[in-house]
């Protein structure tokens, strides 16, 4: 079993990544709904992305192809949706 990133840097930028899909999905004029099944995905999964978490106080972890699917129901390059600077997770 694979472990989750759980620094304070994982945290801000998961939830970072969060607004950032909330406010794309609001400029698109979609509800979490909507872009959670184009996407092909849950709108509770979607919703949970949006908080930036995975479980409550649990940081996010979404996978790459959720995160691309998203990006491609937006219209925008998935290094556009994934805020920067990226947090420096090596070593953890």
């Amino acid at each position: 079993m694979t472990q989750q990133p759980s620094s304070p840097d994982w945290t801000t930028y998961t939830r970072e990544l969060g607004s950032r899909l909330h406010r794309l999905r609001i400029e698109h004029g979609l509800s979490q709904e909507r872009l959670a099944y184009s996407a092909g995905i849950t709108r509770y999964t979607y919703q949970k992305l949006e908080k930036g978490e995975s479980a409550p106080g649990t940081p996010a972890n979404p996978t790459l192809r959720n995160l691309m699917a998203i990006a491609q129901q937006l219209d925008v390059t998935l290094d556009s949706l994934l805020p920067q600077p990226w947090p420096d997770l090596r070593g953890r």
